[in-house]
Parts: C-alpha cells; sequence; structure tokens
C-alpha cells in the first residue's frame, strides 16, 4: 500500500478540536445571555459587558494557546509555580473582600478585580502535571508521595489563610484525580480515604473558620437561620422548585427579578437559569457541561505523552467538581462555598482561567504527534 503523506495542513486540519472551541463559547454566550437577566435587578449592563469582554479576550487566549505547543511549558515549569506562590502571598498582603464571606480573595486594580486562587489552578494543573511525569516510574515511593504532597500543600495553605474552603477543595479533587490516573497503589489511597473520614470531625473543630462552620450548619438545617445563612439557600431552591418543566420565561424569574434570590449572577446563576429556564433548560445545560467534561478526559485518553495526560485531567477534574458543587448548593444537596459555575457565573478571572485550561485541552490535542498516515486520516 502507498503511504500518502502527511501534510502540516492535513495535521492541523485533523487536531484542531472545533467541536470543543464551539461548545465552550456556547456556553459562555449563555452565560452572558443569564447574567443579564440576572442583572436585571441592579438595572445596570455593567456585569454583562464585562462578562463580555471577559469572553472575548478569554477565546483569544484559548486559541493562542492551543496553537502554542504546551511541551514548553516545561521549560517554565519554575517560573510558573513561583508566580502561582507569590500571586497567593500577594493577595493576603493586599487583598479585599472581607465582607459577608469572610475571604480575603481579591486584589483590586481600580474597577478591575483579580482572583489568584482561580489563576493558581491552571498554574497548578501545569506545574504538577509536569512533577507527575518526572516521578512516574517511582510514584509509590514514600518520598516520591511525600514531595508531591509539599507541592499542593504550599498551595493549599496559602488559600486557607484568605480562607477559602471552596476552592481548597477544588485543588483537593485535581491532586486526588491526577494522582489516581498517575496509577498511585491502592494502600495509599485507602488509608488516606479512611483517614479523611475520620478527621472530619476535628476539621470542623479545629481547622474551620466560624463562618465555615456556619455555612456548613446552615447545609444541613437552612430553616434554622432563615433570615439569615439560611436565606439563600431557601430562596434558591424556591427559586429553582418555581421554574418546574418549562420555566416562568427569560426575564421573567419572580425570585431572580424581585431581588430575592441572593447573587443570582454569581453564586446562584444555575438557580436563576433553573427558574427562568425550568428544568429542561437546566438539564441540556449541565448535559452540555458534561460533555464538555467528557471532551477533556478523552482528549486525556489520547494524549501522546503523560504530561498532555495529566493536564487533561487535572481541567477535566477542576470542570467537574465546580458543576459538582455549583449544581449542588443551588439545589440544597452541598454547602455553599462560593464555587463558580463554569463559563456560566459572572467573574473576568473565572472566565479567563477556565477558557485557558480549555486552550491547555486543545493545545494535548492539537500538538498530538501522528505515528502514520491512518492517525491523521
Amino acid at each position: 500500500m502507498n503511504n500518502r503523506r502527511i501534510s502540516k495542513k492535513s495535521v492541523m486540519t485533523r487536531h484542531f478540536d472545533w467541536f470543543l472551541l464551539i461548545l465552550t463559547l456556547l456556553l459562555s454566550a449563555f452565560g452572558v445571555v443569564a447574567i443579564y437577566s440576572a442583572t436585571r435587578v441592579l438595572d445596570s449592563n455593567v456585569n454583562a459587558i464585562v462578562q463580555t469582554a471577559s469572553l472575548v479576550i478569554g477565546a483569544g487566549l484559548a486559541i493562542t494557546l492551543c496553537f502554542f505547543d504546551y511541551e514548553q511549558f516545561k521549560n517554565l515549569i519554575k517560573p510558573i509555580y513561583i508566580f502561582c506562590v507569590a500571586i497567593l502571598i500577594l493577595v493576603l498582603v493586599i487583598g479585599t473582600g472581607e465582607g459577608e464571606w469572610g475571604a480575603r480573595s481579591w486584589i483590586r486594580i481600580g474597577s478591575i478585580g483579580i482572583q489568584p486562587s482561580e489563576i493558581a489552578k491552571v498554574c497548578f494543573i501545569i506545574t504538577f502535571s509536569y512533577h507527575l511525569q518526572i516521578v512516574e516510574s517511582k510514584i509509590n515511593k514514600p518520598l516520591v508521595i511525600l514531595g508531591l504532597l509539599l507541592h499542593l500543600g504550599v498551595i493549599v495553605g496559602l488559600i486557607m489563610l484568605q480562607p477559602d474552603l471552596g476552592s481548597v477543595l477544588v485543588f483537593i479533587f485535581m491532586f486526588l484525580v491526577m494522582l489516581f490516573v498517575a496509577k498511585i497503589s491502592y494502600k495509599y489511597i485507602i488509608p488516606v480515604l479512611a483517614l479523611g473520614v475520620v478527621s472530619v470531625p476535628l476539621a470542623y473543630t479545629y481547622l474551620l473558620s466560624e463562618y465555615q462552620r456556619q455555612r456548613i450548619d446552615v447545609f444541613l438545617n437552612p430553616e434554622s437561620d432563615p433570615t439569615g445563612g439560611g436565606w439563600h439557600v431557601i430562596q434558591s431552591k424556591l427559586a429553582v422548585g418555581a421554574g418546574q418543566v418549562w420555566g416562568s420565561g427569560y426575564l421573567k424569574g419572580i425570585q431572580t427579578q424581585m431581588g430575592w434570590l441572593p447573587t443570582p449572577y454569581t453564586d446562584f446563576i444555575f438557580s436563576t437559569i433553573s427558574e427562568e429556564w425550568g428544568f429542561i433548560g437546566a438539564a441540556i445545560l449541565v448535559i452540555a457541561l458534561f460533555v464538555l467534561i467528557y471532551r477533556c478526559f478523552k482528549v486525556a485518553q489520547r494524549a501522546d505523552n503523560t504530561f498532555g495526560r495529566y493536564i487533561c485531567t487535572g481541567v477535566g477534574a477542576m470542570f467537574l467538581f465546580h458543576v459538582f458543587e455549583n449544581v449542588g448548593m443551588c439545589i440544597g444537596l452541598m454547602p455553599v462555598t462560593g464555587i463558580p459555575l463554569p463559563f456560566i457565573t459572572y467573574g473576568g478571572s473565572s472566565i479567563l482561567t477556565n477558557l485557558a485550561a480549555v486552550g491547555l485541552v486543545m493545545s494535548v490535542d492539537y500538538h498530538n504527534k501522528p505515528r502514520t498516515a491512518i492517525d491523521v486520516y
């Protein structure tokens, strides 16, 4: 059989993931639509405009990262990790946001707010993926595991000082999923899970701040403080239930448009969508998000090296936890932690981080090295 020549153009066409890019942009555009509705009570278009601008910048960033060879990040691992730690230290020094939720999570430059913990997620995925690649042959040695724990511990420790428990849980989940893919032995997994369960009461008593314990108490019994901490959960569940099957209609959600639903364009954007678009609309959104997550894991599966596989796994794990936690807290199945719904929740740092993460996944797929003409055609 005559082998056909593999041109650069054919490789480019084969590996550019149009489906992932279009799905991501559609989700992000729908997020702008939902934010516009959720901010009618504010009588301002500022949030929708900022989100649109962030979407445009983020789309350019995703495409740029796609064409950038992700393996070049191996030469920048130390600077990336140092940058990650530096911005997390900086937010402790000059950060703001100590209001209702008690966390100093933002760096504000004029009217622009930056959330370092969001940026740190992408930095961690890149640096930890490389760390796993260089130690994967000896992943089950105690000193290697200690080094991996230290890699995570520095970042998590700084975020706990804000304190931002929600972001900490995201990092821990990514860490565990990536270790699992790296084939860490079950002799470590089972004891750690057992220790985690046993330590929950101790963590609740000694590690969590007063407001974090209050969130858990309210999650378990929202009616115990219906006009205080429980207000968010109660109003969110009412909004979700009010949508029924087909929804109240766009811009017609009573809970949202009357201002009864707290933070409808950030933490509880899913409640806004459920109220106005109903169960059908909310279900389509969740399905679309899980299709995107599945795509990340599929790209991980066909990556031609473990560095790319770990990157895609980390991105997929990040999105998975965000969706599970945000949707869960909106319907009362998870405590309120302030975790954004990917591509939907208002926030420049969040949308830029998510689109950059998608760009990394696309880069892994785009730069896979075909071995034969069959791999391309």
